[in-house]
């Protein structure tokens, strides 16, 4: 990665007509400010197919690591397809605030039009669609089968489904997959429209040599495809109920640690089969994105594991992960690719060394940059220790934006970020500004900015905030909140810091060259005449 920069913007944050950020025309006009605003990357949070308000619609737990969430299909697009109309989609509530997504009624609303697109849709006649199918039943089958027998049993968790489903035994795959074509031919049909939607805008990105930085969580829902049909990759007991689950330990910030809940791996099974199936993963995740941002990164040296029905983390221990021969693994099968390690949290000296050994641009957050050690004064996330192989954040989806976190924070505090900068004479009110700039100007080679940060936006319009819930990954723009003045400020910074998209300021001076060119012919055969 050279010396870039990019923003931070979930799908879900965009404006659009209907409830949620989609791929609509205001993906195309954000990629278009992009490129205006001398950016190559768009950096996104998770595309999967989230849990209906189980879990607050996390994208960090989605039905599988493959699926894409439905929620992101443009309904203009199907209406310019014929197969939904205006009126349909507009006498839907879509949620009161156009700045918060009401997950709610775009459950209950979305998939009733969706299902409707695709029983007007003629898709065994659609040759992309039977090639779609085709080249995806590896992971297909399996979750078109998973989420038709889950609204079949109400929307339980799998774990509650009959003894023959939930086993995953084959006589029961064929009675369902018989007696629930038509709802697992729907669900292929919105992967299908997921994936020609979103292939579409990443080649309008692509065109303008701006790239996806795509985010790829460690760990998969519990109520999910990938655990109901390959138990055997995880650590599940006699019954297919999972033995042992994630977490992280008791800190000072949480007495009893945290219990996620998700499956955890079998890695000697996955070492078993060369680690197959995270190849696959991995190799399906760069057909979605250019960089993939590896959540969790700690865990692939160490995991913690905590017995199954625990309700605190209190009785977990740490266990070794694959450590470097999974991306060795990865690395032989598909060659050298974009990775971001996040090695946020809690650091040892054998995942420093795994960071290392991978080679892998790991995450600097400035936020995290004040908090000094009392023996020497620094530590590893201020500017002055960053190499040029890292991504530096002024913030995650999971901080405080920024202006939040400096109107919080204490005036003796204030100071020493002030002292840092050597900048008193800012006011408080345009210091995220020059935190910003510090951000552009240090070595990293990328900088990414969250976009509620680059608009000065406070906590009300914060992404996530971890061990909360009914009230996140619901922030959106409002049409027009990203202007020209924005971007004109981005691409002052990102120019004098050395960052700008120069693949694509080459692309537009050929072009020029190439129009001038045509001019003078044109004028040099006119004078001839």
């Amino acid at each position: 990665m050279n010396r870039s920069a990019g923003i931070l913007l979930s799908i879900t944050s965009l404006p659009s007509k209907y409830g949620i950020g989609c791929f609509s025309q205001s993906a195309y006009d954000f990629v278009d400010w992009l490129e205006k605003a001398g950016q190559k990357y768009w950096q996104i949070l998770p595309l999967g197919s989230t849990s209906y308000g189980a879990s607050d619609d996390s994208p960090y737990q989605a039905f599988s690591a493959f699926a894409g969430n439905p929620y992101f299909i443009s309904l203009e697009k199907l209406i310019e397809e014929g197969v939904l109309t205006e009126e349909e989609c507009d006498s839907l509530e879509w949620g009161s605030d156009p700045a918060c997504v009401d997950y709610d009624l775009l459950h209950k609303n979305r998939f009733s039009l969706l299902r409707k697109a695709y029983e007007r849709s003629n898709v065994m006649g659609n040759g992309s669609f039977v090639r779609f199918i085709q080249e995806n039943n590896w992971w297909l089958d399996d979750y078109a089968l998973f989420m038709a027998v889950r609204e079949f049993f109400g929307e339980q968790h799998w774990t509650t489904w009959p003894e023959d489903i939930r086993m995953h035994w084959g006589f029961a795959v064929d009675y369902y997959r018989r007696t629930l074509y038509y709802d697992i031919e729907f669900h292929k049909y919105m992967q299908f429209k997921f994936y020609e939607q979103w292939s579409a805008l990443k080649k309008y990105a692509n065109d303008r040599h701006i790239q996806i930085i795509g985010d790829m969580p460690i760990y998969v829902s519990p109520d999910g495809a990938d655990v109901w049909a390959h138990p055997e990759m995880f650590q599940l007991d006699e019954n297919n109920l999972p033995a042992r689950i994630a977490g992280c330990p008791p800190d000072e910030f949480a007495e009893d640690g945290q219990v996620w809940g998700n499956p955890l791996y079998d890695w000697e099974q996955h070492r078993r089969t060369g680690f197959q199936w995270w190849i696959s993963r991995m190799w399906y995740n760069y057909k979605l994105y250019d960089i993939v941002r590896l959540d969790h990164f700690r865990g692939f040296d160490e995991y913690f594991s905590i017995p199954a029905g625990s309700e605190t983390a209190k009785e977990g221990h740490w266990e070794k992960g694959p450590g470097i021969e999974l991306f060795w693994r990865i690395q032989d099968q598909l060659g050298k690719k974009g990775v971001i390690a996040e090695d946020l949290g809690y650091m040892t000296d054998t995942v420093r060394q795994l960071v290392k050994d991978s080679g892998y641009p790991n995450m600097k957050v400035l936020q995290f940059a004040f908090e000094v050690d009392d023996a020497t004064g620094s530590n590893e996330y201020q500017p002055h220790n960053y190499g040029k192989n890292c991504v530096v954040y002024t913030g995650t989806h999971d901080n405080e934006t920024l202006v939040g976190w400096l109107e919080s924070m204490k005036p003796e505090r204030k100071k020493v970020i002030r002292d840092y900068l050597c900048d008193h004479h800012t006011p408080d009110s345009e210091l995220y500004l020059a935190l910003i700039r510090h951000a552009m100007m240090c070595a990293a080679n990328t900088c990414v900015l969250p976009v509620q940060d680059l608009l000065g936006l406070g906590n009300d319009c914060r992404m996530n905030q971890p061990g909360t819930v009914k009230k996140n990954w619901r922030w959106r723009l409002l049409p027009g909140q990203v202007t020209d003045a924005h971007a004109a400020l981005m691409r002052e910074m990102t120019f004098r810091y050395g960052r700008v998209n120069w693949d694509a300021e080459d692309e537009k001076a050929k072009e020029l060259a190439e129009k001038k060119a045509k001019a003078e012919a044109i004028v040099k055969e006119n004078l001839a005449e």
